[in-house]
Order: C-alpha cells, then structure tokens, then sequence
C-alpha cells in the first residue's frame, strides 16, 4: 500500500501534473464546450452523425500509422543512444507510415461515396470523406513527431504542443459549428487533427534536427518485426471498437431514429470524458509496475492495492455523476436531451466493470501476451455487437447501454478466469511463476 502511494506522489502525479492532467483537463473542457455547440446548434440528429465521423476517423487514424505509436514511442526510448539503431528504427518508421497513410488516402478518397453510405446512411456527406482523405498525411505525420518526441521524453514541449492544438481545435470548431452547423461540425472533426501538425512543426523548429536521420537506405524490415505485436494488438484495439460502435449507431438510427442514436452517442461522450482521467493513470503506474514483477504474489498484491485504494474513489465519482446526471445534462447539452437520464445507470455500471477488468488485463501488454489480447478483445466486441443488437430489439434505446454493461461484465468473467489463479490460488511461499 505504501508503495503505491509513494509511487504515485514521486512518479505518476508529476507527471501527470507535467503533461497527462493538464493535458486531459484542457480536452475535457474542450470536450464540454463543443459538446455544448453541438447540442444548441446541431441537435441530436446532428449527434449521431459527428459520432460515426469520430469513430470513422478514429479507425482511419489508427490503420494510417499503422498502429505504431505506441511501439515507436517504446522502441525510441530503448534505442536512443544507440545511434545506428535510432536511425534505422526512424527511417523504418517514417517511410512506412508515410506510404500506408498516402495508399489510405487515396483509397478513401476515390471510395468516399461508398464510405459516405456506410457511415451517413442516407445523408450526403462525401465532401467529408474527400476531405478527411487529403488530410490523413498531415495527421499520420504529427503522430510520427509525436511519437519521436514521446520516445526521447520531451514531456514539456510535447504538453505545450497538445495545450495550444486543443486551444486551437476549440477555435476552429467552434466558428465551424457556429457559421455551418452541421457541416461545420462534421468538418471540424476530419481537420483539426491535422491542424496541430501546424502548431507541432512550430514547436520544433528550433530544436534537435533529426530528419538527417531518415533515409530510405536506411529502412530495416527487422523494425517492423520488432513492432509487429505492438502494432497488431493497437490496431485491433483501436479498430474493432469504433467499428462496432459505428453498427450500432446506425443500427439504432434505422430501428428507432436517428435522435435516439444522438442520444446514445452523448451519454457515450459524457464516459470517455471521465475515463480520460482513470486510463492515464492506469498507464502510467499500472503498465510499468506489472513489466517489473515477477511472481503471482506481487501481481496479486498490485492488483487488489489498485482495487482498494483507487476503486473505491472511481466508485464515489461515478455515484456523483449518477446523481447529478441531471446537472451534467443542463451543463453539457440542451432539454432536448434530457431522455438520456435513463441512460447513465448502465452505463456507469458498464465503465466501473470495464475499469476493473482493465486493471488486471493490463498484464496481457506487460508481459507480451499479445494473443490472449486479441482473442479476448475481439470476443469482448462480438459480444457487444451481438448482445447490444438483440437487447436494442427487446428494450429500445436502453439495450444499447444495457449491451456495452453486459459486455464488459463478460469481459472481466473471461479476465477473472484467465488469472483466476494469480489472483485466488494458493501460492507457494515465494510466490514466484513462470512467467
């Protein structure tokens, strides 16, 4: 238990305070101010078609860099005094993103109108897609700088660069929601991520020079073995949600309506701005602690010290946002709004269980287990695909937050059976596996 306080004061809250709080706190408020724009300007129709955008985007982003980042960010901070690998891992790096993310443009843009009648059904919207496609280069690229910048543990610069790009998405978005409405909305959404390759190229031109490293005769396919098993789990992780999420917005948009879809969509907004705080976290200690134990007994302690010191607070937040959903509503939306009361109990019920099932399956990253997290990811979104479709036909709009609550109590049923033993076997007295 001390341990993990002191963990948590010497390590997670400075940097949490140099670039994680700050950084979150800024998109929260960037977050409830649009959200606001959008529920007085575009309505709950106008809802549901920014979230397929969101996912839509979100999933174009991912397969664009290849799910990268996070492996880029790992392998830089290994390498970086080693100048020979520094190059052939930034060289690799560079020119394949830089490739995929051109192949994906061009594969968006001459199918935007297929694009546009997946995720805008019978709304014409294939201006976005086009638009959305000649960007994607611009976005891919800020990612790769981002990703040098994280590796070599520029937190500061990077912190000013995310503050100024969120000012600055903030801005954009909402002079676009205000003059357009929901065309300014949806807009908004395909260009601000490449806007802040405006303020990133700012922020490092007066620094290190490193493009004297990238040259193609310097690729190493051997790199990209090395991040194959980070890309893989990010791009499954970051695909399949999305892409769920999108078939059951429009599945609610055929079935019920497309306003009861903008209501799912704005309930859905309201946990991923409370989330931001406990994912940060959870990766900042949780990831590096579980890297370092070596036996059932500490991943035991780890594990239930985060259960009883940080779930319990988790739990108290969530009963005030439960009770003060009403509030939140006036504060983040409009009246036209108010039906998505009703759905915050299952919701919240669904986020508590996704958090304690996150905790445990955080060692699935840190100790490489790279196929029982995709088995179990992609068995967590079947099942929520399959069981927020049938609950949908049985309770209407409530279904679809009743299926993301039962899908993440499943969730951490399969988590409990995979490290049941871990967790509630006897140990022996040193308490060390074979991991």
């Amino acid at each position: 238990m001390r341990k993990f306080f002191h963990y948590i004061n010497n390590e997670v809250l400075v940097k949490a305070a140099n670039l994680n709080t700050a950084n979150i706190s800024i998109k929260i408020i960037a977050g409830v101010i649009i959200s606001k724009f959008i529920a007085i300007f575009v309505g709950p129709e106008g809802m549901a078609l920014i979230g397929n955008v969101r996912n839509f985007l979100s999933t174009i982003q991912s397969i664009a860099i290849a799910g990268l980042y996070n492996g880029v960010v790992k392998l830089i901070g290994r390498c970086k005094n080693n100048i020979a690998e520094l190059t052939s891992t930034l060289s690799t790096v560079f020119y394949f993103g830089f490739f995929s993310s051109i192949l994906l443009a061009f594969i968006c843009y001459y199918n935007a109108e297929y694009i546009n009648s997946l995720i805008f059904l019978n709304n014409n919207y294939t201006y976005i897609i086009e638009t959305l496609a000649i960007v994607l280069p611009f976005y891919a690229l800020n990612m790769f700088v981002f990703s040098i910048m994280n590796g070599f543990s520029k937190f500061k610069i990077l912190l000013i660069i995310n503050i100024i790009s969120q000012i600055l998405g903030l801005l954009v978005t909402i002079i676009l929601i205000w003059q357009e409405k929901i065309d300014g909305a949806l807009i908004a959404v395909v260009i601000t991520p490449a806007l802040n390759l405006l303020i990133t190229i700012v922020g490092i031109a007066f620094r290190k020079n490193l493009m004297s490293y990238i040259k193609i005769t310097n690729i190493k396919f051997s790199v990209l073995r090395n991040l194959s098993p980070f890309m893989i789990m990010a791009l499954v992780s970051s695909i399949a949600l999305p892409i769920v999420y999108i078939i059951i917005r429009n599945y609610l948009i055929s079935e019920i309506g497309i306003k009861e879809a903008g209501y799912w969509t704005a309930v859905t907004r309201v946990s991923d701005y409370y989330l931001m705080f406990i994912n940060s976290l959870m990766a900042l200690y949780i990831l590096p602690r579980f890297a370092e134990i070596d036996s059932h007994k500490e991943f035991r302690k780890e594990v239930f010290s985060f259960y009883k010191t940080v779930l319990p607070i988790f739990a108290v937040i969530l009963g005030v946002i439960y009770l003060s959903r009403g509030l939140l509503v006036n504060l983040l939306f409009t009246e036209e709004f108010r039906p998505i009361e009703n759905l915050f109990g299952y919701q919240i019920l669904g986020d508590f269980m996704r958090v304690m099932s996150m905790v445990i399956a955080y060692k699935f990253l840190a100790k490489k287990m790279f196929a029982h997290f995709i088995i179990i990811e992609i068995f967590l979104f079947v099942i929520m695909y399959m069981s927020s479709i049938y609950l949908i036909d049985i309770f209407g709009l409530k279904g679809a937050v009743m299926g993301h609550c039962l899908s993440y109590f499943m969730h951490f049923c399969i988590i409990l059976l995979i490290f049941g033993s871990s967790l509630f076997g006897v140990l022996n007295e040193e308490g060390v596996d074979d991991y």
